[in-house]
């Protein structure tokens, strides 16, 4: 297998990892992994993992002997060329194009209105039930709509955006290389960019303040290729989609695992922005950021061969004991709790992680405002799984 090290035998907890116990709960894992084994060969997937702060950090920082270039990977596999797997020049490029868009104040200027707008039309749509699954009905239809709204898309795109989403969500997780999750990818992302194509073309000339209209209408010396445009936007549609829903989930989750930090919540909403710093630590909805090796090198004392690949395990990261005191217990006052890495760091950290925050935030604070006291339905909710995306299976409140 491309990458794999001449001397496996030197990670016999790694050998030993299997994907469902990962699946289920991989934190016990994480902790025996950075104790013992803290760059380990996993067997099971084919690539290193990486479990401590200082390295995930390092790692993800050292662009020299570590790139998100790589013809196994996954998200280029996908997507093609784009933020997430470009370096240098172009991915500066890219960069530039769309950070605008995404500082904090041009997301509270031109987005979180009309974001609070279509979350608290959601939520009225099932107030009067009394019950309600928050997956289906909330956390998996607000980001689309944030991110048609974000991207100048008509909104009523929003069944198609998730159909081709599922699709792609399972390509980036499909390190078995099944030929069917990976033709399933392609066709979704074939459409998505004919989809582009012509929001792209309607956008032309139009004075907006959307991701889509200021990249078409860019001036010609900065303005991307069309292809470069959709390419960009696919990952941006996807990163916005898949992180969001988790964040929305896993804070929520956090909050009835822990009923006295939701209690104070209410009594104080202003901490709302802690409580998903510390959800970011503690359950991180991203758990990886993959790299890949350029050329042979030895790491933390292992060698590690050109063209493996490095998984920076961000949810072990986030749990180290010595970056983060009694990391298992949920603490919002944490004087440290946003020196997680839940949106990784350095050229690659996640462009939309303002919004990101903003759209969870919003999210709750409408569930909080709308609807009377509610708890959680436990018989009717998770388990919390994954290993790369990590949310809860469903959530059901009643109230």
């Amino acid at each position: 297998m491309p990458g794999q090290s001449t001397r496996p035998s030197r990670c016999p907890l790694g050998a030993a990892v299997e994907l469902t116990d990962l699946e289920r709960n991989p934190y016990p894992i994480f902790a025996r992994l950075r104790k013992s084994e803290p760059i380990s060969w996993l067997a099971a997937l084919n690539m290193w993992y990486v479990t401590r702060y200082e390295d995930v950090r390092a790692i993800i920082l050292d662009t020299e002997r570590f790139t998100t270039v790589s013809e196994h990977s996954l998200l280029l596999d996908t997507f093609g060329a784009h933020l997430l797997t470009t370096e240098g020049a172009l991915h500066d490029r890219y960069r530039r194009a769309v950070q605008p868009c995404f500082t904090t104040s041009f997301i509270r200027n031109h987005f979180e209105g009309s974001i609070r707008i279509s979350a608290a039309e959601l939520i009225e749509g099932f107030r009067a039930a009394g019950k309600v699954e928050l997956r289906e009905a909330l956390a998996r239809r607000l980001p689309i709509q944030a991110m048609l709204i974000a991207c100048g898309l008509p909104v009523d795109a929003e069944l198609r955006i998730r159909q081709w989403y599922d699709g792609f969500e399972a390509a980036l997780a499909n390190f078995a290389r099944d030929a069917t999750v990976r033709l399933r990818a392609q066709h979704a992302v074939a459409a998505l960019h004919e989809f582009l194509e012509s929001a792209m073309r309607a956008a032309s000339g139009r004075l907006d303040t959307s991701l889509l209209a200021c990249l078409v209408n860019a001036p010609a010396d900065n303005r991307l290729a069309a292809d470069e445009i959709k390419r960009n936007l696919s990952i941006i549609l996807f990163g916005g989609i898949s992180t969001v829903e988790a964040l929305i989930l896993n804070a929520l989750w956090a909050l009835f695992e822990h009923p006295a930090v939701l209690d104070r919540l209410r009594r104080e909403p202003a901490l709302l922005p802690q409580v998903l710093d510390e959800t970011i630590r503690w359950l991180s909805p991203v758990q990886s950021a993959t790299r890949h090796v350029v050329g042979d090198c030895e790491f933390a004392g292992v060698r590690l061969e050109a063209g493996a690949t490095v998984n920076c395990m961000i949810g072990a990261a986030n749990r180290d004991p010595t970056v983060f005191p009694d990391p298992d217990r949920f603490d919002i006052d944490r004087p440290n709790l946003r020196r997680h890495l839940g949106f990784a760091t350095g050229p690659h950290s996640c462009v939309g992680f303002n919004l990101a925050k903003a759209e969870a935030r919003i999210a709750i604070e409408e569930l909080l405002s709308r609807l009377p006291p509610f708890t959680r339905i436990g018989s009717e909710s998770g388990p919390v799984m994954g290993y790369e995306f990590r949310q809860p299976a469903a959530l059901t409140i009643g109230w």
